[in-house]
């Protein structure tokens, strides 16, 4: 393989990651984010553009022979479809493509249509409609809104009267604006969640070990949902077993589905797993479809593999290719800000000490460089030092800020490594929950493993 001018779209902690797995290939001449964020000046440079025709020019400009999509918007905006026409390689699907998360309506009706295990359902803008539907649910009743939302567009309600509420709410657009003004009603699926990503070429999937988000804010899945702040992979709650029913009966299914519909899937396709118990036996089902690397899950499954991720994305046909993985757990554990869900924080500084002798790095993602470090010939240099960054340079600027991703030979190895670095770190309002990747870790003591 030549050696590669990458872009990556985004500023999130899945940009860095990305970013830090492909800075470790000789083959990767230069990297560049668009726009990036405060820490990304550490692995490449960051750079700007108003629209998809200044990015073709700026991909032309600087020779790039690969653009790896980051975010769910600009997937839905038609970006791959303008690169792909200007000769330009790009990793992720067309606007056609990735309608399967750019509507929730859209995803249940594909799901439905080819045969993807999936909860019941109703969508509708119809108040009426969706109140009769409501009454013949058992709450709690899932809400959600049709269009994107930045992984916010969830409500479950405990009860009728609330999942009415909410309705009213959502269909003015109160809640989620025009995102929620068409619902998607669904039956609450009673079980445990897995996140499972699989590499497509259009025709064949190459599916990742399966991981496991933590949604809700607090300890014991308790307070509001989030973007997710942790996860942790392998899970030992998904045996061979249970991963090859994934496999067939929902992400190859969903990659034959979209050919057969015309609109083949080429880039990662994240299905979001309910695994419920039904007469004896765990059954997989579909919550969600989103059509790049989830947040935080890609910053702890990058990490685990032993094929260089530059393969993955630029490999036209995955049957030619086998992954392989590190023999280790990753858990990644989300520092937030003092505000996050509800609204946006001050920044402040981010101060970071040592972590000497532990497994484990630093994934950052709501994060801006102070101006004290910016340099005017930012193009020529990278403007701060790990030094900088360890005292003060970067200011925690978002909702969720960064992954303390801890490695181990064991999944408690590295939710303890996880947790020495989030305890070497420190800024105003910091947050995080202390309970992530325990799950498994009760899972495994329930096994006697």
């Amino acid at each position: 393989m030549q050696t590669q001018k990458i872009l990556i779209l985004g500023n999130g902690g899945r940009e860095y990651a990305l970013g830090l797995s492909l800075a470790q290939d000789s083959r990767v001449e230069e990297l560049y984010f668009a726009p990036g964020n405060g820490a990304t000046w550490l692995l490449g440079k960051n750079i700007t553009y108003n629209d998809n025709h200044e990015l073709v020019r700026l991909c032309k400009q600087l020779g790039i022979t690969l653009v790896v999509v980051g975010p769910e918007e600009p997937l839905t905006n038609g970006v791959s479809d303008v690169l792909r026409d200007n000769d330009i390689k790009v990793f992720g699907p067309s606007a056609k493509a990735a309608q399967l998360e750019g509507s929730k309506a859209f995803m249940k009706d594909f799901a439905t249509r080819h045969h993807i295990p999936t909860a019941r359902y109703i969508k509708s803008s119809d108040f009426e409609e969706i109140k009769a539907f409501i009454a013949t649910l058992t709450p709690p009743i899932v809400l959600k809104a049709d269009g994107l939302c930045a992984g916010k567009g969830v409500i479950i309600a405990k009860d009728c009267n609330e999942a009415l509420e909410n309705t009213q709410k959502m269909l003015s657009g109160e809640l989620f604006g025009d995102a929620g003004k068409i619902l998607v009603v669904e039956e609450y699926l009673d079980g445990f969640e897995l996140s499972v990503f699989a590499l497509s070429d259009g025709k064949s999937c190459l599916v990742l070990n399966p991981a496991q988000d933590h949604k809700r804010l607090l300890d014991n899945d308790e307070g509001p949902n989030t973007g997710g702040m942790g996860a942790y992979t392998p899970t030992p709650m998904c045996d061979d077993t249970l991963f090859e029913e994934i496999k067939r009966e929902i992400m190859q299914r969903a990659i034959d589905g979209m050919a057969r519909d015309g609109m083949p899937f080429c880039g990662v396709l994240f299905g979001g797993i309910m695994v419920v118990r039904r007469e004896g036996r765990l059954v997989p089902y579909l919550l969600e479809f989103n059509v790049r690397f989830g947040d935080p899950e890609c910053e702890v499954l990058l990490p685990s593999l032993e094929t260089p991720l530059l393969d993955l994305l630029c490999v036209d046909d995955l049957e030619s290719l086998e992954v392989r993985f590190k023999p280790t757990y990753n858990v990644g554990v989300v520092l937030a800000s003092q505000n996050y869900p509800y609204g946006k924080s001050t920044p402040k500084p981010i101060f970071i000490r040592d972590f000497e002798n532990t497994l484990g790095h630093i994934a950052f993602a709501g994060v801006e460089l102070d101006t004290r470090y910016q340099s005017l010939d930012s193009k020529s240099h990278t403007p701060i030092t790990l030094s900088d960054i360890q005292n003060g340079a970067l200011l925690a600027s978002g909702g969720r800020v960064l992954v303390c991703v801890g490695v181990g030979q064991s999944l408690e190895l590295a939710r303890k490594n996880a947790y020495k670095i989030a305890e070497s770190i420190c800024f105003e309002g910091m947050q995080y929950r202390r309970d992530i990747a325990m799950r498994g870790i009760r899972f495994l003591d329930s096994q006697g493993l």
